[in-house]
């Protein structure tokens, strides 16, 4: 079954919801005029890699959510573990001296898939709260080593860290900077090693412009001095940017960088940690190893909001040994948030999801995804693990673009859900990011209902 055209007549509960949606709900990065004006979609259920809307409607999630659905939906032992845990503790803080078993056991089981020299972990409740708490704590390290001045931090355009104040500044993306007067003071911005946007026009190979673009670290740390900046932060993959995944040569020489001048290195794991690039960390994918590792999103599956940050040891024993540190959260490491992630770890463990994402559903999504650069409307695909893209482009033989205001992936978007599958747009660029437990057979009517997507847009722009 695919999704309900939006002309059909909505029955009474999608119209009810939808009443009280308009009257009372903001919805997040939302043009909250346009959405009134259109309906909201009203998801009432899911199982596996599907959801089912109020209309009957049911879609295969392409996007696990928000990236984080990775065991796909309705596991009921997570659900069994949070239900057992708010029976018997329904909360209790970390912050007076107390501890309780799950919070210290996920703890470990986080550490336990982390390299040797990464040991320690701090609960947070989202990404946007564990990028804040790495910004403090990297600023935190360096007074307590007597090098107060380096408070800097460097990050990329079009990079994504949060939408806190200080999470959308060290993100990259202009539209949140435009809105809200941002980022504040102490942070710039690199280009990012976007290959195909940017790399290809200047005549670059890939693993030449992955070296072009990290250097540019190199000049941006030297134009304002080492001695002032405390880190650079990057997502191994940019998800929210376009899923821009980096050459081979670009994060090895990125890490050489920071370790010459002296400068923290954070991996921004929210998206790609607990498997999503089929290892257990993107930095582990790409081939570095950094100070301090930021995660949420599949850390629960999204069952239960949670985030955290993980400090190497370094970090972690200069942060100990400094005294108080004045930072933290209500819900750090809440009771049923760490019997989430207990339950979520341990399915991942049992059925070997990671290893299913590098050796057998990866491979096969990433085979039938890139049959689709044939198709008249698609300049490049790529994809690792179980995170991809797609180029929308207007002329397959020069890779033009068409005109801002088409906005062809906005209409790629739209179609594919009436279509029965749900892909993000980011400008023209179309991503994916699925579930773990995806079947072959539903990877192949992804790419089926894709490619139909595609020829839909095609006819639509053709018209336009």
């Amino acid at each position: 079954m695919t999704a309900t055209p939006s002309s059909a007549t909505p029955n009474s509960l999608t119209a009810a919801i939808r009443e009280v949606d308009v009257r009372h709900h903001v919805h997040p990065f939302s043009d909250m005029a346009a959405l009134n004006r259109a309906g909201s979609r009203v998801v009432t259920g899911a199982s596996g890699v599907r959801l089912t809307d109020s209309e009957g409607a049911e879609v295969i999630d392409g996007m696990s959510g928000l990236w984080n659905v990775a065991v796909g939906y309705g596991r009921r032992e997570i659900a069994d573990a949070v239900a057992e845990t708010l029976a018997t503790l329904s909360y209790t803080n970390t912050f007076f001296q107390s501890t309780h078993p799950a919070a210290a056991r996920f703890a470990e089981a986080i550490a336990a898939l982390l390299p040797d020299s990464i040991n320690r972990v701090f609960f947070t409740s989202s990404g946007s709260e564990a990028n804040d708490t790495a910004f403090r704590a990297a600023r935190t390290y360096w007074d307590l080593k007597g090098r107060p001045a380096k408070k800097r931090f460097i990050s990329r355009r079009n990079g994504y860290h949060g939408s806190t104040v200080l999470g959308a500044s060290l993100g990259g993306m202009a539209p949140m900077h435009a809105q809200s007067g941002l980022p504040i003071e102490g942070i710039s911005h690199i280009d990012q090693p976007y290959w195909f946007g940017e790399g290809r026009l200047l005549g670059m190979t890939a693993d030449e412009y992955g070296l072009f673009a990290a250097d540019r670290l190199a000049a941006e740390i030297d134009r304002l001095g080492a001695d002032t900046v405390a880190a650079f932060i990057g997502e191994p993959v940019q998800g929210a940017g376009g899923v821009i995944i980096p050459p081979a040569t670009y994060w090895p020489r990125i890490a050489e960088i920071c370790a010459e001048r002296d400068v923290l290195l954070i991996a921004d794991e929210v998206i790609c940690g607990f498997g999503r690039t089929g290892s257990q960390w993107g930095f582990q994918t790409f081939g570095f190893t950094p100070d301090i590792v930021t995660m949420a999103k599949a850390m629960t599956s999204g069952y239960i909001p949670c985030g955290g940050v993980a400090f190497c040891d370094e970090v972690a024993d200069t942060l100990a040994n400094g005294g108080e540190f004045f930072h933290g959260f209500t819900a750090s490491g809440h009771p049923a948030a760490s019997a989430a992630g207990l339950a979520n770890l341990a399915i991942m463990a049992r059925e070997k999801l990671v290893e299913r994402v590098a050796d057998d559903i990866g491979p096969h999504l990433q085979a039938a995804w890139s049959t689709l650069t044939d198709h008249p409307l698609v300049g490049e695909t790529r994809m690792v693990g179980l995170i991809g893209a797609l180029e929308i482009v207007a002329d397959e033989a020069t890779l033009e673009r068409f005109p801002a205001e088409v906005n062809a992936g906005t209409l790629c978007r739209d179609l594919a859900v009436k279509n029965g599958l749900i892909m993000r747009a980011v400008g023209d660029t179309m991503v994916i990011a699925p579930p773990f437990v995806l079947s072959h057979a539903d990877a192949d009517l992804l790419v089926a209902r894709a490619r139909t997507t595609l020829d839909d847009c095609q006819a639509a722009l053709r018209h336009a």
